[in-house]
This record gives structure tokens, sequence and C-alpha cells, in this order.
């Protein structure tokens, strides 16, 4: 679906008018504008405010300047400066996007919209993005920002993620996208969700679109969008061994899919009575008990119980095969760990790895309690 009005239409006149003066025009990806680096910005900036997006892109940029670096780069380099940002499968599909485009695209990023959307963790809406920030190509497009405008403006009813109300929302932003002038107005679109019309206390005053948005003239703006239907999350617990021998610390690598997947994780138990007897077998019978907390996810509640030992290097038995995983999937989630990669991670001198959040977290306390 192309753009179809014209930047002579009253809403794009409204839209582009305003982002001359107030759009957002200096943001690292928008310097020197590259495929690669909107690229990465787009896909940076899926559930990612730009504020937390910005000193990653600018690491990754310096660390990867171009797609062959990022494609030749080490899984484990790309996760660790991934660190923080969440969605790691965001960090794994760039990498495998960057190696099909330096396989099958001899290093140059791709022009043609369907191979754009073939690629790995690419979308409509980013592929549109990619084109139109730096083609001016007439793609519209529809991330989270644009849904909000979009639904307030016309007063759409529907959650966003039901078929029905995304296709309709894809035919307005068609709509009003300009085949002419298509960067300046989709920037302009997700500036005014993201700095006017956002998700609570939205600036009508200051919108230009307010004149014949139907949320703002009937005074509906809360209505809008439609809340995804509410449904409790799950929550579940798991015991993380933080198992420390001579300053170092015992990390294993997950798989490369699932949650947390090709990061590095402490070993971890589905009850405190199973890690006991674990230690017990090792003869090991000194814990500590560091202070619990809640990590969340998408889809469930993770409430995290730290045990703390110190072992001598005769003590552990390196073979932990009992030790078990936190899985997408609830039934797999009493499974065991398949293949814990052993690796004792020195805080002195870190190698550059991927480490999920909350593990990220408990070394920095490991290193302030040392």
């Amino acid at each position: 679906m192309l753009a179809q009005s014209s930047p002579d239409m009253p809403f794009a006149i409204a839209v582009l008018t305003w982002f001359d003066k107030f759009g957002r025009k200096h943001l690292p990806w928008q310097q020197g504008k590259s495929l690669y680096a909107v690229w990465l910005s787009e896909v940076m900036l899926q559930q990612t405010q730009v504020t937390t997006v910005i000193p990653y892109f600018e690491r990754f940029i310096k660390t990867f300047p171009h797609v062959n670096a990022l494609a030749d780069a080490p899984l484990d380099e790309v996760l660790h400066l991934w660190t923080g940002l969440g969605y790691y499968a965001r960090a794994r599909n760039l990498h495998k996007a960057a190696q099909i485009i330096r396989d099958c695209y001899h290093g140059e990023f791709p022009t043609d919209f369907q191979q754009i959307l073939d690629l790995p963790g690419i979308g409509r809406s980013t592929a549109g993005a990619i084109l139109s920030s730096c083609l001016n190509a007439p793609y519209p497009i529809l991330d989270g920002n644009v849904k909000r405008v979009l639904s307030r403006y016309f007063a759409v009813s529907g959650w966003s993620g039901d078929k029905k109300t995304e296709q309709q929302l894809w035919e307005l932003s068609a709509k009003v996208t300009p085949i002419l002038q298509v960067a300046d107005f989709n920037q302009a679109m997700m500036d005014i969700g993201a700095m006017v019309c956002t998700r609570s206390k939205p600036k009508c005053q200051l919108c230009p679109l307010s004149v014949d948005c139907q949320a703002n003239l009937t005074d509906s703006q809360a209505k809008y969008p439609t809340k995804k239907p509410k449904k409790n999350l799950p929550e579940r617990e798991s015991y993380f061994l933080i198992l420390s021998k001579y300053g170092k610390v015992a990390l294993e690598q997950r798989k490369n899919s699932g949650l947390w997947g090709g990061l590095y994780c402490f070993p971890q138990f589905e009850n405190k009575a199973d890690l006991l007897k674990y230690l017990q077998q090792q003869g090991i019978n000194q814990y500590q008990e560091w202070v619990g907390f809640r990590h969340t996810f998408s889809h469930f509640h993770l409430d995290i119980y730290p045990i703390y030992v110190e072992i001598d290097a005769e003590i552990v038995d390196e073979d932990c095969s009992a030790w078990k995983k936190v899985t997408e999937n609830p039934a797999e989630y009493k499974s065991f760990i398949s293949s814990a990669v052993k690796y004792w991670y020195d805080s002195q001198d870190p190698d550059q790895i991927g480490l999920a959040a909350p593990v990220k977290n408990l070394l920095i306390e490991f290193q302030k309690r040392k």
C-alpha cells in the first residue's frame, strides 16, 4: 500500500508546516542519513523511547560503522552492546539480517521494499520508514505514535492489535500520507505522537491537527486508542545461584532462541529446595540470601531470588546438569538446561558478552560487595 495524498492537502499541510517549526531534525541517525543507520535506529526504536536509544545507537554505529562490520562481528559482541536495551531478539535479528545483506547483496543495503521486508526482524512499518526516510519513497508508516495520532484524529475504535483495526489504520495512514515530502511527513507524524499527542495528558492546544481531530472535538482523548484488553500476567519465580570462585562468577550461555537467547545468565533453579539440595550435594553448607526482586517480561512476571555462595575450586561440580532455565512456554518451564556453557566471569577484566539485565545488575551488586 503506497501513499495516496498530496502535500497540498489540508492534513499534510498542517503536519509539514508543524514539522518545519518544531520537528526533530538533529537526532544522530538523521545526520548524513544512510539506509544502514536508519535501519539500526528503527529497530532500536521498536518498543523503546528515543532518549533511551540514542546512547545505544551511538555506541553501535561507532563499533559497527557499516553493515559488513556488524555482519562480521561475533554475536556475543552484538549482544554485549545491546545489554540493557531489552527485547534481545531484535539484536539477534539485526545480526542475522546484516549477514544476509553481506552475503546476498554484497554488503549494500537493499532498496526494494519486499527485499527489506524479507529481512529478519523487519515489518511493514519499519521497511516503509527506512525507504521513506532515506529515499523519500512513498510508503506510509504505522508505528505506535502514528497509530495514536490517527486513532484520535479519526476516532478509530478497536484495539490496534486486532487485524481489522490495524488494516483500517493502515488505510488511513496511506490516505493522509503525501506522495512527496514523505520523509518529513512520516518523521512529523512520529514526532507529533511522541511530543504532542502523548498517551496521557496530550497537548491538544499545541497540535496542528486539533481543529479537525474527532477526539479533541468530543473531549474523548482518553478513549483513543482503544486499550489492549487487560490480561493478568502469570507470576513465576526463579532462584539464581551466584557461584563465586576466586573473585569470578559462574555464568552460562543460553541457546540463541527464547528468553535471553544467546545471553549469559546465572544458573537457575525452580525453587529454593532444589538449589539447597544441589549445594548439599557439593558439600557446601554456607550461603547468603540476597534481596529478591521482580523482573517483568511482556507475558509474565519473574520473581528472582539470588543465593550467593563462595567456593573453592575443588568443591564445585563443573557438570551442573540439574540446573534449570526459564522459558517462554510455561509447559517447558521445568525442563533441564540442555547445553549449559560453563564460563567464569571476571568482573575486574570482563569480556564483551551479552548479559541479561537482571544478571548485569546482580554483577554490579557483586562487585560492590567484594
